[in-house]
């Protein structure tokens, strides 16, 4: 018997298995990788902690970028940005440039619209407003509303905004509920 064929015979351990997730009343285990792809495209949109900026692309085709695997020319993705307001706050004429060309604040400003373009209903962000100034980090939780989020920050003005905040501190959680 092969080592392959030993490894799918050998049970899993129960506390190693993954907890079966649900989306829209659909379970998410049984998908395959097109699958999976095909349900994340349209329905949530990511906002990392590093930019993860395309270096090639300017800083506009990098909003537009989520239209494209849905088959959008790269020129209608960056007319349907802007039309829907995701001008990165209007840019402020750097637009057209690549990331290495401008500061760590105005590339960060980008991710957040960049994970909302394709109209997701849910957004995972980590430290969205993390290195910029507070201006900036205002605009960027006015942006927050469009979606339901699912954030992780370490700034309690950030996360006073929420409906209902769960504290994670040397491994336990606790929530917190506020009143809408």
């Amino acid at each position: 018997m092969s080592s392959a064929a030993r490894r799918r015979r050998r049970p899993r351990h129960p506390a190693l298995r993954a907890p079966a997730i649900r989306y829209d009343r659909r379970g998410t285990a049984a998908r395959n990788d097109a699958g999976r792809g095909a349900l994340r495209r349209p329905e949530f949109g990511f906002a990392f902690r590093f930019d993860r900026l395309v270096p090639e692309l300017t800083r506009g085709e990098n909003v537009a970028l989520p239209l494209r695997p849905a088959g959008t020319s790269r020129k209608a993705a960056e007319r349907t940005a802007l039309a829907r307001g995701w001008s990165a706050w209007r840019w402020h004429g750097v637009g057209g440039k690549r990331p290495g060309e401008v500061s760590g604040g105005r590339g960060r400003r980008v991710a957040v619209p960049r994970a909302l373009v394709a109209g997701p209903r849910v957004l995972f962000a980590d430290e969205p407003t993390g290195a910029l100034d507070r201006l900036n980090g205002e605009r960027v939780r006015e942006l927050l509303t469009d979606a339901a989020v699912v954030l992780v920050t370490l700034e309690a003005r950030v996360a006073a905004c929420s409906g209902r905040e769960i504290v994670v501190r040397d491994g336990k959680s606790r929530g917190v509920e506020r009143p809408a």
